[in-house]
């Protein structure tokens, strides 16, 4: 067998240091829902040497029954033990890659395609920096049931309101001291404009990391929401009329010697030329990509005028109905913030497609335009015609349809992430759209 590098000899003498008693084997399917194959740690070492197997015909989006082997390799950098277990079932989590039994990194695997767009910027010099605002809602685990969900009578709260501690305050807390014991350095949490709402914001890192890192922070909401009698739920929109959760992800790229090189102080906002290149490529791939960022039908019930969610293709530097803004923070701190994406997605993917699309615009030299710092929502069509704003796709069938038109985004997600993708998708579209809802048995039932 080969030697243990000092990585995996390190993560070993810490699980029989702490006791730690199981090791979950942590990934993704493409469309973001985590995978788990759990081990005794007295295995750890074997899976280290030798991966550990599993079907990954029963993968959404990975394989066929004909070549379902699949090798997952843990990485030690991702070892975390999960503080909310302990005794004799104290449990580590390790996240794996993915590879094919020929020891060949699986071009299925999504965090394999993050890996790529961030090996193309490391050769540019450059480091994809992220930090995402992760809303979510929290019910009454009685509450989910099928039916439509209702926020839990101790929790009519609103956006920064200082509550008691409701069962809500209880659990996000809970989730931020867990994090922040585990190295996540959570920059803020709070309660979210809707009731039942909540945020918490990871500050920035690289892309890869903070991928992992969101892997965590999901897996840890919902643990924590259960262990209190909750649902966490990341669906974009579960109730209407009210405002929907998204994922409003912060960029920037930072050089080899720690420079942040979207600020110039003598350029135009004091943003420089490759940051404005890079806002152009997100612009000019928004509806390209919105498949990925926005992956559910439920997404583009979210996408909709009137609640703080973009609709419209722009930036801007103060307006919040623009798709990108631009935070005042200059210095260390300029980046820019996409706010269409939503905290239902793959993670991995939806990182990739927003820094593939900004090293577009930088490749191409994309300029943005001026922004749009009037409210959008207001301007009615021929207005927005006149300013050369375009909307955003406003359904799942629409934004595939996009989507497979982009040489871009095929690139950027490889044949078989984007092939297994749109086959996915177009079911779950086609099962929607053949569907009748009972918003339709209402209003025409009795009248047609």
């Amino acid at each position: 067998m080969a030697k243990m590098e000092g990585n995996q000899q390190r993560v070993l003498a810490t699980v029989q240091k702490e006791k730690v008693q199981f090791i979950q084997m942590q990934f993704t399917d493409i469309l973001g829902v985590q995978k788990c194959v759990s081990i005794p740690s007295a295995k750890l070492e074997d899976a280290f040497e030798d991966d550990v197997n599993f079907d990954g015909s029963s993968i959404a989006g990975y394989c066929t029954i004909e070549e379902s082997d699949m090798r997952a390799r843990p990485l030690p950098q991702t070892f975390e033990i999960l503080p909310w277990t302990g005794g004799s079932m104290k449990t580590a989590r390790l996240i794996c890659d993915v590879y094919t039994p020929d020891g060949k990194r699986f071009e299925g695997d999504p965090r394999f395609v993050l890996e790529r767009v961030v090996a193309k910027a490391q050769k540019k010099g450059w480091t994809p920096m992220v930090g995402p605002e992760y809303e979510f809602f929290l019910f009454q685990a009685s509450q989910v049931n099928g039916s439509t969900p209702i926020p839990g009578h101790s929790d009519q709260g609103g956006y920064f309101d200082l509550m008691p501690q409701d069962e809500g305050d209880i659990v996000r807390k809970e989730v931020v001291a867990y994090l922040n014991g585990l190295g996540y350095d959570i920059e803020a949490s709070h309660h979210e404009v809707a009731p039942s709402q909540h945020e918490i914001d990871l500050r920035y890192s690289d892309a890869l990391t903070m991928a992992d890192r969101v892997f965590g922070l999901k897996y840890t909401i919902r643990n924590i929401a259960m262990a209190h009698g909750m649902h966490a739920t990341f669906m974009p929109k579960p109730i209407a009329g009210i405002n929907g959760s998204g994922m409003h992800v912060h960029q920037s790229l930072t050089s080899k010697d720690g420079t942040n090189t979207f600020f110039d102080p003598k350029g135009k906002f004091q943003l420089s030329q490759q940051c404005l290149y890079y806002i152009g490529g997100i612009l000019a791939n928004a509806q390209h990509n919105c498949a990925i960022l926005a992956s559910w039908v439920n997404s583009y019930k979210r996408l909709i005028p009137g609640f703080e969610a973009p609709v419209y293709v722009s930036w801007a530097n103060k307006n919040r109905s623009a798709l990108v803004r631009i935070p005042s923070s200059r210095g260390r701190g300029t980046r820019i913030e996409v706010r269409n994406p939503d905290p239902s997605g793959n993670i991995y993917l939806q990182l990739a497609v927003l820094i593939g699309s900004g090293l577009d615009g930088i490749e191409r030299k994309l300029a943005p335009g001026d922004p749009t710092e009037v409210d959008i929502y207001q301007l009615n069509a021929e207005d927005r015609r006149k300013r050369g704003i375009d909307s955003l796709p406003d359904n799942l069938g629409h934004s595939l349809n996009v989507l497979r038109q982009s040489k871009l985004m095929q690139d950027i997600l490889g044949p078989h992430v984007f092939n297994n993708f749109m086959r996915v998708k177009t079911d779950e579209w086609d099962s929607y759209r053949s569907t009748v809802h009972p918003w339709e048995l209402h209003s025409y039932l009795r009248t047609l």
